[in-house]
């Protein structure tokens, strides 16, 4: 490596640790701003948590499992969403009120994930490469399943109209083993390339591994600290333009606190490797619909000193249904391992389209779609229907998907790929 080019990879290394801990001094330091600066300040320190973050997960997988490595990314990612959600559902304790912005939160969170992070991924690979598939590695199956088990139980919660500790151990359960089959899945040695990843790979492991845990914690701290006043300087601004607190709580905060892992994805996938993006932005989605849903009814419970349950009103309900069909749908749609650009269009069609139309009835139309979709997937595609039913996925490393064969791509007018078969990665 050149000088210039190691001077290059140490002044980043400096940016993105200078604007990521100046908001955790600010916070510290107790700072009062205005609203406005209070969201420029804390929204940079996430853009520099984020990208502290991508550096360290790279780096990372050079002494733990790729999934593992991915899965505390997207953990730590999320974070701020944990801690805007945990709020909510502590203050419900207290007043039912706000219950309803709990669920809009986490509801808003998911759908923007999906609807939104999913499909840039594989929008922004095709803009770059005119490729018009992201293949996912068959390590990654094992992160499909787990979130094909927590979707079938997410919509159990709808129909019965609660959350409730019952769900917290379910899920927290679910969560568990998916982080166990994480940490044992096999090794495989990614090759960094170039930046200030490839730098702090090349230090020698105590000092790399030190350096690593440094920027996750920085990351983790600065992503902790702005999460709530992100989100709160938003509402704010919103306030003052009479916008609807739900419609708020749903999509600004979550917009402003899925970030990270937006700025994460969208890297992995500049630097042509859509793999790990879509698989970071699943292991978030799993994250979210077991231990961020699993922490609401704890958090209830604690901050109004009793056993509780958190009751849901019809909207809420709606949410939550429209949510979960959303995700049974994802989940068939990747369960093969591979995301086309077509797929990925009608993702983000459906998701975009029903903002539009924010009637009970528009949610109800837009989950029975969802629901027709996947059902028709599964019946005329037999490498999905199998992905997405294969259980032997659940335990580390997963295994590979069959390919799809010719005549089952009635849901792929996009691939052009011949006999129908999978197309092999050229990263």
């Amino acid at each position: 490596m050149s000088a210039k080019k190691r001077t290059s990879h140490i002044l980043w290394l400096l940016a993105a640790i200078l604007i990521a801990s100046q908001w955790i001094i600010l916070r510290l330091a107790g700072v009062q701003m205005p609203h406005y600066w209070t969201t420029i300040c804390s929204g940079v320190g996430i853009f520099g948590a984020a990208i502290l973050l991508s550096w360290a997960a790279d780096v990372a997988q050079l002494d733990i499992p790729q999934s593992l490595a991915l899965a505390a990314l997207a953990l730590i990612a999320v974070l701020p969403e944990y801690a805007v959600d945990a709020y909510f559902a502590w203050m419900a304790g207290k007043d039912p009120k706000y219950v309803q912005y709990a669920a809009a939160n986490m509801t808003g969170a998911n759908r923007l994930l999906i609807g939104l992070g999913w499909a840039s991924v594989v929008i922004i690979y095709w803009i770059k490469t005119r490729k018009k598939a992201v293949d996912l590695e068959p390590s990654h199956s094992m992160e499909v399943s787990y979130l094909t088990l927590a979707t079938l139980y997410s919509l159990v919660i709808p129909l019965k109209g609660t959350l409730s500790l019952i769900d917290t151990c379910v899920l927290f359960t679910i969560f568990i083993f998916y982080i166990v089959s994480a940490s044992k899945a096999g090794m495989e040695e990614p090759e960094l390339e170039g930046g200030p990843s490839e730098l702090i790979g090349a230090l020698p492991k105590l000092q790399r591994r030190l350096v690593c845990i440094a920027f996750f914690a920085i990351a983790g701290l600065a992503i902790f600290l702005a999460a709530e006043p992100f989100a709160e300087s938003l509402l704010a601004t919103g306030r003052s333009l009479g916008i609807e607190e739900f419609l708020l709580v749903q999509w600004l905060a979550p917009l402003a606190s899925e970030s990270p892992e937006f700025i994460v994805a969208i890297l992995f996938a500049l630097r042509l490797n859509p793999g790990a993006s879509i698989g970071t932005l699943v292991s978030s989605t799993v994250n979210q619909w077991t231990l961020l849903i699993a922490t609401l009814p704890l958090a209830f419970s604690i901050s109004s000193g009793h056993v509780g349950v958190m009751k849901l009103d019809p909207r809420q309900r709606e949410e939550f249904l429209l949510t979960a069909t959303q995700s049974f749908f994802a989940v068939a749609v990747i369960a093969n391992l591979q995301f086309t650009l077509f797929e990925a269009g009608l993702v983000v069609a459906l998701f975009a389209t029903q903002l539009m139309f924010p009637s009970p009835t528009v949610r109800y139309v837009y989950s029975g779609v969802y629901i027709v979709l996947t059902l028709l997937l599964l019946a005329t595609n037999r490498a999905n229907r199998q992905g997405f039913f294969d259980i032997r996925r659940l335990r580390p490393g997963g295994v590979p998907a069959a390919a799809p064969t010719e005549g089952n791509g009635a849901m792929r007018p996009s691939q052009e790929l011949g006999n129908g078969d999978r197309p092999r990665r050229e990263l």
